[in-house]
């Protein structure tokens, strides 16, 4: 089939999601509309608001029609979400990853989730790893889950939304849910152990199209019912999607948002740390790849409270007096899971900017320790919100030595879902080189960070 011009990308973030309009003659972003991703704390537990978001969903679709025609649709979404169905209607809802209600059924778990090294999956804490979750609404909401006939990662309940059409997608059944074996590319021992086989549509290729919009979606938003929706695939991926093939291997990109992930193609997964919060992501074509992540948004957010762009000196000011932001302010997760998180400096005493430079050298520390679980590329490519922080890039570019670039799209998430249709690889637009952050006394900086950290 000819290959959609204007393709409309449906974008669910944790923190936010969009719609974003993507033309694949150019690459370039033509339109794009957001909300932000909110919980639904009543109910049987925090869940997602699948029909606030469905609703946005067929507004923003009809808005980017009449505006600038639409004529395929891509789908991306967080992981370690899942839909349970019963039929053609939720079992119960979508539960929220963050809720501690798995924790609940922990011991249990831990005896029934398979090794490491079987899936490359660490044991996470609250509903991160996708498979504890299952398990405890298998427990905890045992009659519900009795009516389920179908489990639908995330960026295929949407697909399923619009076309009617169930299927499995191992991006998303291999970022860290204890449910794949990347090694043996099949639903792990503990899926088969649980009877969960069969509760899993056919997996099909993340680029593959799924089918044609169903006619009420054609009627809510004006798109004509041929308009082809893809089987959708993992947000990290998507980012990852449009370097494979473009870079000499090993190379690191680091797909930047709430999380902040660094990726390793062609690295080594025997350097992973499960207490350390690293693993082995899967790619749209079904191959591991050393991972590494922080909540790096989410901390940013929480230590500036208004971004200010420093000046160099700024920067050097930080340095100088070693205002350090020491990890983790996000316990449970990132390389230093047990670690917690203080600033060496009254944070209320220093300026926007200072706070804002020294919040972005943290970030640059911590990317830098996650690239030593999941390998060192020979190059680095920064995606996402952190690309247009400069000083986290010139930092990193010193820390780790080799090249790093700042990608120049919008969002490499958008991006790289609209390669779907295609199957495009190797498409990304060129970075824009990060000079090395050239600050006396910052070798020190980063020798008391790495040493003080508690």
């Amino acid at each position: 089939m000819p290959l959609p011009r204007h393709i409309a990308v449906i974008d669910i973030g944790k923190t936010n999601a969009k719609v974003v309009l993507i033309d694949s003659t150019t690459r370039q972003q033509v339109a794009a509309r957001g909300t932000p991703n909110t919980v639904v704390r009543e109910g049987l537990y925090p869940h997602a608001d699948v029909e606030r978001l469905w609703g946005f969903i067929l507004e923003s679709l009809k808005a980017l029609q009449a505006e600038h025609g639409v004529d395929g649709i891509s789908i991306t979404t967080h992981g370690a979400t899942a839909a349970l169905m019963a039929g053609d209607a939720l079992a119960m809802p979508v539960l929220d990853y963050e809720h501690a209600g798995p924790e609940a059924s922990a011991a249990e778990y831990g005896v029934a989730r398979p090794d490491f090294a079987e899936t490359l999956s660490p044991l996470l804490p609250n509903g991160l790893n996708l498979g504890a979750q299952i398990f405890w609404q298998a427990q905890a909401h045992a009659a519900a889950f009795a009516r389920v006939t179908a489990i639908l990662t995330y960026p295929q309940y949407w697909a399923w939304r619009l076309t009617g059409v169930m299927a499995s997608e191992v991006t998303s059944l291999g970022c860290h849910t204890d449910l794949w074996a990347p090694g043996r590319a099949d639903f792990s021992s503990m899926v088969k152990a649980q009877g969960w086989v069969e509760k899993f549509p056919p997996v099909r290729p993340a680029a593959s199209v799924l089918g044609s919009i169903v006619p009420a979606v054609a009627a809510a938003t004006g798109l004509g019912v041929e308009t082809p929706v893809t089987c959708g695939i993992h947000d990290s991926n998507a980012s990852l999607l449009p370097h494979l093939g473009a870079h000499a291997a090993p190379f690191s990109i680091i797909s930047t948002g709430t999380w902040t992930i660094a990726m390793t193609v062609g690295g080594d997964t025997g350097r992973l740390d499960p207490a350390r919060d690293s693993l082995a992501n899967v790619d749209a074509y079904g191959r591991a790849v050393p991972t590494a992540r922080f909540m790096g948004g989410r901390e940013f957010d929480a230590l500036v409270p208004e971004i200010r762009t420093p000046s160099a000196g700024d920067i050097a000011r930080v340095i100088e007096s070693d205002i350090r932001v020491q990890p983790s302010f996000t316990p449970g997760v990132g390389p230093f899971p047990q670690a917690a998180g203080r600033w060496t400096a009254d944070p209320a005493q220093l300026t926007a900017e200072e706070r804002t430079a020294a919040a972005s050298l943290y970030l640059a520390l911590l990317t830098r320790a996650c690239l030593e679980l999941c390998g060192l590329g020979r190059e680095i490519i920064v995606e996402g919100p952190l690309a247009r922080n400069a000083p986290f890039g010139q930092a990193l570019a010193r820390l780790a030595g080799v090249t790093v670039s700042a990608s120049g799209d919008a969002t490499g998430t958008s991006l790289g879902a609209s390669m779907l249709f295609g199957h495009g690889e190797g498409a990304a637009a060129a970075g824009v080189a990060v000079a090395p952050l050239d600050v006396p006394g910052f070798e020190a900086y980063a020798r008391r960070w790495r040493e003080q950290i508690a």
